[in-house]
């Protein structure tokens, strides 16, 4: 049982008949786009971590560890 204030019902509502799907539905997308969002967000900070843990040797690894930053941000998972 999940408790929804008026205007977060209404919301739901009007979203299920636009999309034809219940109420349940829509709460279990939403939980689990939440879900795999948190996941995503924990793997680009594991591989920043392991990335940035390791010391550059050369000039061109600060390269290497600035490329891979906007690689993984721009990563679709």
């Amino acid at each position: 049982m999940v408790q929804l204030n008026d205007t977060l019902l209404e919301v739901l509502d009007q979203r299920a008949v636009e999309s034809g799907r219940s109420r349940s539905e829509l709460i279990r997308e939403a939980i689990e786009q939440y879900y795999k969002e948190d996941i995503e967000a924990a793997i680009d900070r594991a591989m920043v971590e392991g990335y940035t843990r390791i010391p550059a040797d050369d000039e061109f690894d600060g390269l290497a560890e600035a490329n891979a930053r906007i690689l993984i941000g721009e990563e679709p998972w």
